[in-house]
């Protein structure tokens, strides 16, 4: 008798999940439109409703380096009706930068599953001259406090990338942090204001293919097919440099598992469509998704360990 009570008070539960989603989804991307995050977000967004039944409906909620899009889905519902576009700067990063956030991603969060990886790139102004991350270097040794690296930042990961190399080799350089994103500090740096910097690959491309910037190594798992005879950091010598940055979608803490696993699902599916997989690979963006959303969290925790401790020895926090 106990176990049919059981599972007439299941019943609910599970009637829900087999239909959901009965309404549209709304998927928070914590950036304003143009950027990364949107161009993904974009691309990914009409596979997926139709997958789903249902719109998907995107809302941009920039501002403060990602964390009002982060609060704002941390605190909605926990009902599936609600998915977040986190990367690695607003989930795994952040944490550790911005000493008083009120969302610890790990604990608000339910990771489902990661989208993809966008490949960053370390560029130098032309008037630079070095060809590799050797000669980058010898030059910031030769030169102690002479050479500077742009970023969109502090407590970015594009200064936290560029910290890596200082630390392990021990580099005297001046961080120059530009307001408003990558895109300034990249301008900056194609105006020859700096030397440096880490970005995205999607959003210097065509920069490095006219010559206005030298890339010097990719931060990816392997070489890029739109820039095949650029190595990556690990062939460079930095073997923990091997992803960039990566995204993934996530859901409020609490909810169901079963809500959980459907969009698991629906978002393997949505990453395979080859049409997908197409414009996203124009962009210079890799699909990757995930073994599990469990294999997701380990991830992600795995990443805010690393990232947190880069930022704490580097300096890089907000009180």
């Amino acid at each position: 008798m106990k176990k049919i009570i059981g599972m007439l008070l299941l019943l609910p539960a599970i009637a829900f999940s087999q239909g959901y989603p009965t309404k549209p989804v709304r998927m928070i991307i914590p950036f304003a439109p143009g950027g990364a995050s949107d161009f993904v977000g974009r691309i990914v967004q009409p596979r997926l409703g139709e997958l789903l039944g249902q719109p998907v409906v995107i809302e941009n909620r920039a501002g403060a380096s990602g964390n009002l899009g982060l609060e704002a889905a941390a605190r909605a519902a926990p009902d599936g009706y609600t998915i977040y576009l986190g990367n690695v700067g607003t989930v795994a990063i952040n944490p550790g930068v911005f000493l008083k956030l009120s969302v610890n991603p790990v604990r608000d969060f339910i990771a489902v599953t990661q989208v993809v990886d966008v490949p960053g790139v370390l560029v130098v102004h032309p008037s630079f001259k070095v060809r590799t991350i050797k000669e980058m270097i010898a030059s910031a040794r030769a030169y102690p406090g002479k050479l500077n690296f742009a970023s969109p930042g502090s407590g970015s990961q594009n200064r936290l990338e560029m910290e890596l190399i200082r630390k392990a080799e021990g580099l005297d350089m001046v961080h120059v942090p530009y307001k408003g994103g990558a895109g300034p500090a990249a301008t900056g740096l194609i105006a020859g204001e700096t030397h440096m910097m880490f970005t995205t690959v999607s959003s210097v491309l065509g920069h490095i293919k006219n010559g206005r910037l030298n890339a010097l190594a990719v931060v990816s798992a392997k070489r890029l097919a739109q820039l095949p005879d650029v190595p990556t950091m690990v062939e460079s010598g930095y073997p923990e440099s091997t992803s960039g940055s990566w995204q993934g979608i996530f859901v409020p803490a609490g909810t169901s598992k079963d809500i959980v696993d459907r969009l698991y699902a629906v978002l393997q599916q949505t990453m395979r469509s080859p049409e997908v997989v197409e414009r996203l690979g124009k962009g210079g963006v890799e699909v990757v998704t995930s073994p599990s959303p469990a294999a997701f969290a380990a991830y992600v925790a795995a990443e805010t360990s690393r990232w947190g401790k880069v930022a704490r020895e580097s300096g890089a926090t907000v009180d």
